[in-house]
């Protein structure tokens, strides 16, 4: 894979970016971001708000990724089995909650990361913090940038797509960064969303839990020319 080359908007121009999407579109759908908390609070119950750590970018001066807490609406209940162990994705996400996570809607909270710094609008989907060790060292390098509310992966596949897959086309957009192409992914992802492709895998309501590339296996995906 080709080396990186940063551009200024990769550099200065993506956060200034980021931080002027996010902000209008939180002052602009402030309604919305009431309303749909007002229906969570109400068909699920409390909290609001699912919170979960996620890493996000390399620290160049640790080099580690800079650990960061994802805000997202509630899409599922905590139903438990008798053993006191939540049941699966599958048994707890209700009919609002798939409506939710079928238009993407439950994602509007990580707006706010976007205007913190946790979070660009474009990159790779920051996955759990957990998954850290079982990365290779190429599938690492999606750490190079924030991860985003939508990226490359997210509009060729979504969690149709095998984790090598993913993970090659996220390090690929790692060293791709640009303003045409960031554009292209976010109107991409507009028709994605409204399709409702690629939101479940084929074996599971959410993805899979990624436990590492078994040695051997490769990415299918092949960089685009």
């Amino acid at each position: 894979m080709k080396e990186s080359k940063k551009g200024l908007y990769a550099l200065f121009f993506k956060r200034l970016f980021d931080i002027t999407a996010s902000l209008l579109v939180i002052i602009l759908f402030s309604w919305l971001f009431l309303l749909l908390a007002v229906l969570v609070r109400v068909k699920l119950g409390s909290p609001v708000l699912f919170r979960q750590e996620r890493p996000g970018k390399i620290d160049k001066d640790t080099g580690k990724e800079t650990i960061f807490k994802l805000f997202k609406f509630r899409t599922m209940t905590e139903e438990r089995d008798g053993r006191g162990e939540l049941l699966p994705d599958e048994k707890r996400i209700t009919a609002f909650g798939s409506f939710l996570r079928r238009n993407s809607l439950d994602e509007l909270p990580e707006f706010f990361n976007i205007l913190k710094g946790d979070m660009s609008l474009v990159g790779p989907r920051p996955l759990l913090v957990r998954y850290l060790d079982r990365y290779n060292e190429e599938q690492r390098h999606r750490h190079d940038v924030r991860p985003g509310l939508t990226g490359y992966a997210q509009v060729h596949g979504r969690n149709a797509l095998s984790w090598e897959d993913k993970f090659a086309m996220d390090v690929w957009y790692t060293k791709n960064v640009t303003f045409p192409g960031d554009m292209r992914i976010l109107l991409d992802t507009v028709k994605t969303v409204l399709s409702h492709e690629g939101i479940s895998s084929e074996t599971s309501a959410t993805m899979e839990e990624f436990m590492g590339t078994p040695e051997g296996v490769e990415a299918t995906w092949r960089e685009p020319n």
